[in-house]
């Protein structure tokens, strides 16, 4: 599903080049829940960016569902965020002025799917994470919890082959938090699509079964998650 090839990306600061990634090699199967872990500043952002075509690498080659992120042109990465890629994010990014259903069908619409074949396919999203009720309800009136599986349910309403979710309950209280991961996990476990769970919480990452830890830009461990160590 995803590949990863000595990896390196450089940025330019001033007179100094920082090193985000140097090198890194990993092998992601597809439907694996994998957690990506570390400290702040150790390179997870950047490589999920990289992962999701959202920037290129210095060095290195990135395959993901058989298309070179390295290689591709515009149109070609527009695309596969568009068909490929679910994006769920700590601030849950929600268009405040649509309800949940409308904020779901989103993306199919801007697809060019019908108005009601998008509102059918986002209701049973919204029925996956146990908002059916709150379907109508908009962004102000529903919970962070509330919101967060709102995204989720976006995330996944265009069928993605890769979901990436980038420190989904940091902004999370304890109960909407362990609903959430349970949610993430159910997803894995329904093999929805491969899951990348960034954090920096080792609880929240436990939920995974794979756990990768970087730092200072490199890939420092590789192995399966403990699950005695899930909450």
């Amino acid at each position: 599903m995803i590949s990863l090839q000595k990896v390196s990306r450089y940025y330019e600061a001033g007179e100094r080049s920082v090193h985000a990634l140097e090198e890194v090699s990993l092998q992601i199967g597809r439907h694996e829940f994998v957690a990506v872990v570390g400290p702040s500043g150790c390179g997870k952002s950047t490589l999920m960016h990289l992962i999701a075509g959202l920037d290129r690498p210095t060095a290195g080659e990135i395959t993901v569902a058989g298309l070179s992120l390295t290689t591709a042109d515009d149109a070609q990465l527009t695309d596969f965020r568009r068909r490929q890629l679910g994006l769920v994010f700590q601030f849950f990014n929600l268009l405040p002025t649509m309800n949940a259903l409308e904020n779901v069908s989103l993306p199919l619409l801007l697809q060019g799917v019908s108005l009601a074949e998008s509102e059918a396919r986002a209701r049973e999203l919204l029925g996956l994470v146990g908002l059916t009720n709150r379907a109508t309800h908009f962004v102000h009136q529903l919970s962070g919890g509330e919101q967060q599986r709102t995204a989720i349910a976006r995330a996944l309403v265009h069928r993605p082959s890769l979901l990436i979710a980038d420190e989904p309950t940091g902004n999370l209280d304890s109960a909407s938090a362990e609903r959430v991961l349970g949610l993430l996990h159910e997803i894995a476990q329904e093999k929805l699509a491969t899951l990348i769970l960034v954090t920096h919480s080792a609880e929240v990452a436990a939920a995974a079964s794979r756990l990768i830890e970087l730092r200072d830009g490199k890939v420092i461990r590789d192995e399966p998650s403990d699950p005695r160590a899930v909450g």
